[in-house]
């Protein structure tokens, strides 16, 4: 990866700002094209003072798609409203991104590039409830966002002619803190309301969901771009950890051992088509990928910095993807 020229679509995101810190770590000269949406103008002025070439632009731009992939070796994608609620709260915004994947996926293909495909897909386990599911297991998207996700990722599988060479990745929920920093996501939002004192009210706390510390996810991409191609090229992984899947009571009960403040209300649900288990046995026996960092870590770091002051004001609305 050495002198190779990344670009990182989302570059000034939750995930992607520590992606770029990775792939700097590595040698590796990169690119960001972002629209900086969520106002992290901040991240990107930190990111260029650290070498980064900020390009502040839409994917949607074909302008600004053309000038990001010049020159490029490979293209690390993460720009996306990401989230079911986000997506279901502009679902005309969120269709009107999809044709711009595709178009990122022919121009990269032209500019001769590879790819690294990692929004993640939801699953609905097929088979039996609370068996973990392997990468072989049938996606059944159950949100917008999840549909587009996975029509992307089979595109890319696809390998014709107008498809870069490529690899999905299939995150486990991501948590922690980063640069852009998200309280929107399960881990971190119920560590939030729990350390202010605040009355949490959990829908299904006997449902399952895999996690990822979001620093784990970001060295995940580096692994994958330093790989051989042979092992990656036409692939999907799920990232995480087989024994980092928890219920949402496991979660708030990890929570409680570090933080005795805050009330919580569970509200009984009988279903939750996002119920899921997941194996990550392939990413650790293919690239040996084991996450550093588990759920109890995540609660600590997120504890610590927000009694460090470090986000004045958490509830604030820049630490979400929906208002």
């Amino acid at each position: 990866m050495t002198g190779d020229r990344v670009l990182v679509t989302g570059g000034a995101g939750f995930l992607g700002a520590l992606v770029c810190a990775e792939l700097l770590d590595a040698g590796a000269r990169v690119r960001v094209l972002d629209a900086l949406a969520h106002g992290q103008d901040d991240v990107a002025g930190g990111l260029a003072g650290a070498g980064v070439e900020v390009h502040t632009g839409d994917i949607r731009d074909e302008q600004a798609r053309g000038r990001a992939l010049r020159d490029v070796d490979a293209v690390v994608h993460l720009a996306a409203i990401v989230g079911d609620p986000a997506c279901a709260a502009d679902p005309a915004t969120a269709d009107a991104r999809q044709p711009s994947r595709r178009h990122l996926i022919d121009d990269a293909a032209q500019a001769g590039c590879c790819a690294v495909f990692a929004p993640p897909a939801r699953l609905r386990p097929h088979g039996r409830p609370g068996l973990p599911v392997d990468e072989t297991a049938e996606l059944r998207p159950v949100s917008l966002y999840a549909e587009q996700k996975v029509e992307v990722e089979r595109r890319l599988l696809d390998q014709g002619d107008r498809t870069p060479p490529a690899t999905c990745l299939r995150f486990a929920t991501i948590y922690g803190v980063a640069p852009r920093m998200r309280f929107d996501l399960t881990v971190n939002e119920f560590t939030r309301d729990l350390w202010a004192d605040r009355d949490l009210e959990i829908f299904g706390e006997q449902f399952w969901r895999p996690y990822l510390h979001v620093a784990d996810a970001a060295r995940a991409v580096r692994i994958v771009l330093a790989a051989p191609e042979e092992s990656v090229i036409g692939e999907v992984f799920n990232v995480g950890r087989s024994d980092e899947n928890y219920t949402k009571r496991d979660l708030v009960e990890a929570i409680a051992r570090q933080i005795p403040t805050g009330r919580v209300h569970y509200v009984h649900r009988d279903e939750d088509p996002r119920d899921y288990r997941v194996a990550f046995e392939k990413v650790r026996d293919t690239l040996g990928f084991v996450p550093r960092r588990r759920v109890p870590d995540g609660i600590a770091e997120v504890a610590e910095a927000l009694a460090a002051g470090r986000f004045p004001d958490p509830f604030d609305v820049r630490h979400r993807n929906t208002v």
